[in-house]
């Protein structure tokens, strides 16, 4: 492998074609297409899949005699399929994506059928966004075939993808015909666990052809009724004959161009393909639009050209070099697919951070809070993604306002998982598929994403000084947030303290109290604390509202004068429990019996998924003191330790220096790691006390994906928010870097394993702001522009350093 270059090659070596096809998924912010064989279908091994952001559809279910409503992203008409065959033999490939039922009995069926590849490489370009495949072939007479295919998801024209193929005949002479083919038979079947539920979300809407080169598919999605319109131009660089061939179903079609070739003899084939929908901006309608993409677009190589200059733009803006070259190869990877699902393009649509990516159907393609992992980088380099992002949210407030009301509480309420329309879309049923039995998910009872919305708000305004945001629709959202949460809270005379009941924390394993019938947890620590934080950004924010627009905003959400006493009082009294001198998790957490950790790792294993575990064994998580992954060490990771003791101290608590080290060593040695974002968070809370440790953490994470350390999940789409998580502990983390009361401010704390980091990003107008950070000294560079100077503060130094020139600071 080189830098910029992964590679899979099958000679003598098993692939996962799953975990390879999730990673070498190519996308552009707007869809993304999997990288499956252009042969394949979902036949078990391979799973062919393409995804429009923000393009979800819901279907009912039967489960355990219930019906239940799901929705999801939906896996749209496949624009891949190509397949050949020589003479009138077979076609190659598995069949059901290459040729419609009808076909089964043509001559062709007949013929010894072609062999899988005898050997195959394929190659990711992660500088370019290319994925290259070589293979070779053999069918039943034993005539070989060389096959060289390239593919892109165009960064430069967001509608466009393009498949080329170069076919070597090794040993034989005779008609070569290749079959482009689209195919609106596909449905959602990515996820092992939801495959008894229905996933048949497009309906067919008829196929057609245009011109001599042109095959179009329309469909649209069973309820929410999105069309959808493909067109895919085929050309090949020689003369050849076309014809078109259509299933009778109006869910297939294919350009088929057959011609005479060689022995050694080269040719190439070009697939270029638009891919519409009816949420596009400035079109009449989908497929008039996707034939006027296919008709104007240039060829392979020009598209290409197009293609490969946008993304060395993104990597000038958002690169990062650190002096580990194998850490350095996984980092480029988790950048290049935070753009392929994030990127410039998304800023244009009203689509959210999905945790699983663009890459495959886990979690259904929904919102959860892990685009709080997303947004640092997100504020960074593409400021204007991250400000789509909160609009998504915003867009959603009314929902949100009233799920709040149907709780019987002001404010927005938003869902643990965020959809289409900003309804709560968390199933109420999920399936242990290690015991077969179909739960009751109270997932849904994670408020603190509401705490990641508002944190994600102000951090937004931090790096980018956005005050027309935060005055408009920031403003609405961080208010209409806390305004929930303080009603959430409420009084005990007996604790002259607020309290928050029924609620779970970021630990999934508890979930209740095994001695009572009713869901969630009591004063969960990382809920409270955090619930104070959003009190006060808010009230700092209404401060900062010139007196018009906060007249307008009171008026508009109907905020009453004692809220905002309410706000304040909350936020000075509020409960956090505390047990053995550290933070509890949550109330009645260090009753909680001792886990035998090393009996379950001697048994099982792998114990990630602790819950599964004990759940198949008729026990339960709630009875131990086991989480699945960081709950109270969240605080330390969002905000520093200097904030956390003052916020204790603000309540009246009194807190001990050293409480952080202590509460992470409690907390690390009683923790699974079931999620990829615990990782993450102990990495960056280690990073204070312990960077040996970190260090190890943070390969860990990094190599989650890469690795599937999760034990399959990685084939059902990729975690956006630990690829997103690893370029942010270097980026902010090991460099300490801070955006706070308009300073930047650095207190680096660079592993010994690290020489050197170097990265740029955006900050209050100035463009490629660069910082260098060695062992000893820090630098800051900012390039010239009018944007105003920077104040740095490093250590206890401060300098202002104007655009054009840099500073240099020890540490």
């Amino acid at each position: 492998m080189s830098r910029w270059v992964l590679d899979w090659d099958s000679r003598g070596t098993e692939v996962d074609e799953g975990h390879r096809e999730a990673l070498c998924t190519l996308g552009n912010g707007r869809f993304a297409t999997r990288g499956a064989a252009p042969e394949s279908a979902d036949d078990g091994t391979h799973y062919p899949g393409t995804y429009v952001a923000g393009c979800y559809d819901r279907l009912a279910s039967v489960v355990e005699a219930h019906e239940v409503d799901n929705e999801d992203l939906v896996n749209i008409p496949n624009w891949l399929p190509l397949t050949f065959r020589i003479d009138q033999g077979a076609w190659f490939g598995s069949g059901a994506a290459n040729m419609p039922v009808e076909d089964a009995g043509e001559e062709g069926a007949a013929h010894p059928p072609v062999l899988g590849p005898r050997w195959q490489r394929w190659e990711l370009d992660l500088r370019r966004g290319v994925l290259t495949r070589q293979l070779e072939v053999r069918d039943g007479l034993g005539r070989r075939t060389r096959l060289v295919q390239r593919r892109f998801v165009s960064m430069s024209d967001p509608s466009l993808a393009a498949l080329e193929t170069t076919f070597v005949p090794v040993d034989w002479s005779g008609v070569l015909t290749v079959r482009s083919a689209l195919d609106g038979r596909v449905a959602n079947r990515g996820v092992r666990r939801y495959r008894d539920l229905r996933g048949d979300h497009l309906r067919p809407a008829g196929t057609g052809s245009d011109g001599e080169d042109v095959a179009w598919l329309r469909a649209r999605t069973a309820t929410s009724g999105i069309r959808l319109a493909l067109a895919a131009r085929s050309t090949c660089d020689r003369p050849a004959e076309g014809g078109f061939a259509r299933a009778g179903d109006g869910g297939w079609i294919a350009h088929d161009l057959s011609l005479t070739v060689t022995e050694g003899d080269a040719v190439t084939f070009a697939k270029v393909v638009s891919v519409r929908t009816s949420r596009d901006h400035a079109i009449e309608e989908p497929l008039a639009a996707a034939l006027r993409d296919a008709d104007r677009a240039a060829g392979f190589d020009t598209l290409l050209a197009r293609h490969e200059a946008a993304w060395r733009r993104v990597w000038e803006t958002c690169a990062i070099d650190i002096s580990d070259g194998d850490s350095q190869r996984v980092l480029d990877l988790h950048l290049f697919h935070l753009v392929q699902t994030l990127s410039p393009h998304t800023a244009d649509l009203d689509a959210g951070a999905p945790a699983r990516g663009l890459h495959g159907e886990a979690y259904r393609g929904h919102v959860f809070w892990d685009e709080l992992f997303v947004f640092p980088f997100l504020n960074m380099n593409f400021p204007e993604t991250a400000r789509a992002l909160l609009r998504y949210r915003w867009r959603r407030l009314p929902a949100a306002r009233a799920a709040a009301a149907e709780a019987g509480l002001p404010g927005a309420m938003f869902p643990w998982q965020s959809g289409s329309d900003g309804r709560e879309q968390t199933q109420r049923l999920h399936l242990n598929p290690r015991s077969g039995h179909w739960l009751e998910d109270r997932s849904h009872r994670q408020r603190h994403v509401g705490v990641a919305i508002a944190h994600n708000v102000w951090q937004y305004y931090q790096y980018t000084g956005d005050r027309e945001f935060l005055f408009g629709q920031g403003a609405e959202v961080l208010v209409e947030i806390a305004r929930f949460l303080a009603g959430l809270a409420e009084y005990d005379k007996a604790l002259d303290r607020y309290v928050i009941r029924g609620v779970m924390g970021p630990d999934e394993y508890h979930d209740g109290y095994v001695d009572r019938a009713e869901p969630g947890l009591d004063d969960n620590a990382y809920t409270n604390v955090m619930t104070v934080w959003v009190l006060m950004r808010a009230m700092e924010t209404l401060d900062l509202l010139p007196e018009s627009r906060r007249r307008e905003l009171e008026e508009t959400t109907g905020m009453a004068p004692h809220e905002i006493d309410l706000f304040a009082d909350v936020s000075r009294k509020m409960r956090v429990p505390f047990h053995d001198g550290v933070i509890s998790q949550f109330d009645g957490y260090g009753a909680l019996e001792e886990l035998d950790w090393d009996r379950y790792r001697a048994a099982y294993g792998d114990i990630r998924r602790l819950d599964r575990i004990l759940e198949a064994e008729g026990d339960t998580c709630n009875r131990y003191k086991a989480s699945k992954q960081a709950d109270v060490l969240m605080l330390f990771f969002l905000l520093s330790e200097r904030e956390v003791v003052d916020l204790l101290c603000r309540l009246g608590y009194p807190c001990e220096p050293g409480i952080l080290a202590a509460t992470a060593e409690y907390y690390q040695e009683r923790t699974s790691h079931g999620s990829t974002l615990s990782e993450v968070v102990h990495t960056w809370v280690l990073a204070r006390t312990d960077l040996s440790s970190a260090w190890r953490f943070f390969r860990r994470a990094l190599r989650a994906d890469i690795d599937d350390l999760h034990t399959g999940t990685t084939a059902e789409g990729i975690h956006l928010g630990a690829m997103s998580g690893t370029v942010d502990i270097l980026t902010r983390c090991f460099s300490g870097l801070e955006a706070e009361a308009g300073a930047l401010r650095l207190a680096p704390r660079l592993p010994a394993e690290l020489h050197s980091l170097s990265f740029t990003f955006r900050y209050h107008g100035n463009w490629d702001v660069r910082v260098v950070v060695t062992p000893d000294r820090v630098r800051v560079e900012v390039p010239r522009s009018s944007a105003p100077p920077i104040l740095v503060a490093v250590g206890g130094h401060e300098t202002v350093v104007a655009p054009g020139s840099a500073c240099e600071l020890a540490y």
